[in-house]
């Protein structure tokens, strides 16, 4: 404003423009024009400012660079947009959104277990030390085949007995038989020894039955009588049908009803349990005779189907967990207990909802799903996307397509890439 300070600095009758004359010149006037000054300056600056703005959002100047085989996102829509050479299009497929039937599930892990209904421990009956055994771990057994031998006291004090009851009732026998014969016997002496004789044979029939519950027969109790020696081996049989699972019985070991472990452990294999794990707010969707899919990692390929056959009562405090248990067939002893099996257990009829392959979604980085949509298998769209169910290989779409259109079936990625790739030169 140099200008007008020189203005306002001449005196009156100074020469101006080589003229004399007169300016009449007051702080008023100087301030005005002043403002109106102003006001034009900033009016170009706010225009200049508005231009480059324009500019720096590329919608009036043009961008150097740009891909001319695939453009990329679309300012003038919402959605990026890819355009596909006839080479690119085989990197892909179409079709279009269709129906599915999902059921509604829960899934869980569990393991595998041995039927404890089916799982017998094999305990002697009487307390003894082990003889002999005859079958060993992983063998099959048939019902009442032997499996080992004690040697029981108990036994041999009952075929103790049964060799004495057998003596005596000889003994009285014959003396019966001499009275008997004895001419001008007294009917007293008759009668006593009818009474003995009697007497011994209640005795011998009670020490055979005595002998007899250890699972001797009559044949080696009649051998035992005859021969006058006892037998000390106490053969324990399997009680069912099944495969040995357990085993602990080497020679001299004492064994006595009900102490764990048990030298033998019999199941029967054809059936297996499965126990499950499955968290509180889920137990009210359970119920018996539900069927549950099974898949353990030793057959990745295979679906072992079951039903549910007990809901346990109690839930642990700690993990907020119920057990499950569902039962299984398994006539080839292909489950092994303890495998870790994944559960897909079916608590609802199934829904129908619009689908498409799961290839046809991407996961963006950000955590959005998105899928592509063509009209003339040429042009691709992005939309964002609500998913629901999964179910061989089919995702449940809840938002974000219609049926009928038409959307990558596989090769989602590789449209997604191409929305980040550096532009060709």
């Amino acid at each position: 404003m140099g200008w007008i300070s020189k203005i306002t600095s001449r005196r009156r009758g100074e020469k101006v423009n080589g003229h004399e004359g007169w300016i009449h010149i007051n702080k008023r006037n100087v301030v005005v024009f002043a403002t109106a000054i102003a006001i034009v300056v900033a009016a170009a600056l706010s225009e200049s400012c508005h231009n480059r703005g324009q500019a720096a959002d590329g919608n009036t100047l043009p961008q150097s660079g740009e891909n001319s085989n695939a453009s990329n996102t679309n300012s003038n829509t919402a959605n990026p947009t890819v355009d596909l050479t006839p080479s690119q299009l085989n990197s892909i497929k179409v079709g279009p959104v269709g129906t599915y039937q999902f059921p509604i599930e829960r899934e869980t892990v569990g393991n595998i277990s041995f039927a404890d209904e089916l799982s017998v421990q094999v305990f002697p009956a009487y307390q003894g030390t082990i003889i002999k055994a005859f079958v060993e771990l992983g063998a099959h057994v048939e019902k009442d085949q032997p499996l080992y031998t004690i040697k029981s006291p108990d036994l041999i004090q009952a075929e103790s007995a049964l060799i004495g009851a057998a003596a005596t009732f000889e003994l009285t026998s014959k003396e019966l038989e001499r009275v008997k014969g004895l001419p001008g016997i007294a009917q007293r002496e008759l009668e006593q020894a009818i009474s003995d004789q009697q007497t011994a044979d209640g005795a011998l029939k009670a020490a055979r039955d005595a002998v007899r519950v250890f699972g001797k027969t009559d044949a080696e109790i009649d051998q035992m009588i005859t021969y006058r020696k006892i037998d000390p081996a106490l053969v324990v049989h399997s009680p069912v049908s099944g495969k040995i699972t357990w085993y602990n019985a080497p020679p001299g070991l004492l064994v006595q009803p009900g102490s764990t472990p048990a030298p033998y452990t019999v199941a029967n294999l054809s059936v297996k349990w499965m126990l499950a794990n499955v968290i509180e707010s889920d137990i009210a969707l359970l119920h018996l005779g539900e069927p549950v899919q099974v898949k353990v990692m030793a057959y990745p390929n295979r679906v072992f189907r079951a039903k549910i056959s007990k809901i346990y009562p109690a839930v642990d405090p700690n993990t907020h967990r119920c057990t499950i248990r569902s039962e299984i067939e398994d006539p080839k002893d292909e489950l092994r207990p303890g495998m870790l099996a994944n559960f897909v257990i079916r608590v609802e009829g199934p829904t129908v909802g619009i689908a498409i392959p799961a290839n046809g979604v991407v996961r963006e980085p950000d955590g959005t799903m998105t899928a592509w949509v063509t009209t003339d298998r040429h042009h691709f769209e992005q939309r964002i996307i609500k998913t629901g169910l999964r179910r061989d290989d089919r995702v449940q779409i809840l938002d974000g397509l219609r049926r009928g259109e038409l959307v990558a079936t596989d090769g989602a990625v590789f449209l997604s890439s191409m929305l980040s790739a550096p532009p060709t030169e």
